[in-house]
């Protein structure tokens, strides 16, 4: 399963965090990476440091990852501006950030991963007042149980 999300991170030029996700994901700047780690590690590792990295944040002050930026607010003209002149894919990450980007209308894909656990709760990601028609690309299972959804927006 690393592989395939691996595959799916590869076209990643700049990732949109919102601060949170941001904090979790800076892991990957300063993980182990020696060959005693499996290579889909040192993969991802790789992919990750290699993107920039943009974290929306009123209350962060400093970065922990190189070729990582700070922005205050959330502009999606900004955004739809950097989409339209990115030469990679850039993903959306943490469901605050995520809600915003799809009421703005600038998500184009989904990619959701179903896991066989109920924990309850947590911060949702689709936003009130939103209705799309999404098409489904692919899906695929996992010998874990986790079910892997891919849509894209319908025009």
């Amino acid at each position: 399963m690393h592989r395939f999300v691996n595959e799916l991170e590869r076209p990643v030029g700049t990732h949109l965090y919102g601060r949170r996700m941001y904090e979790v994901m800076s892991y990957w700047e300063t993980v182990d990476t020696g060959l005693d780690q499996p290579a889909v590690i040192r993969d991802y590792a790789e992919i990750w440091q290699e993107a920039d990295k943009i974290v929306y944040s009123k209350t962060l002050e400093t970065v922990r990852s190189a070729r990582t930026r700070i922005e205050r607010d959330f502009d999606p003209d900004t955004v739809r501006a950097l989409k339209a002149s990115a030469e990679r894919d850039l993903s959306v990450g943490g469901p605050d950030l995520a809600a915003q980007a799809i009421k703005a209308g600038l998500v184009d894909e989904y990619h959701l991963f179903v896991v066989p656990y109920v924990a309850g709760g947590g911060t949702r990601f689709l936003p009130d007042s939103v209705r799309l028609e999404l098409e489904l690309m692919d899906e695929r299972r996992f010998g874990n149980g986790v079910a892997h959804l891919h849509y894209r927006t319908r025009a």
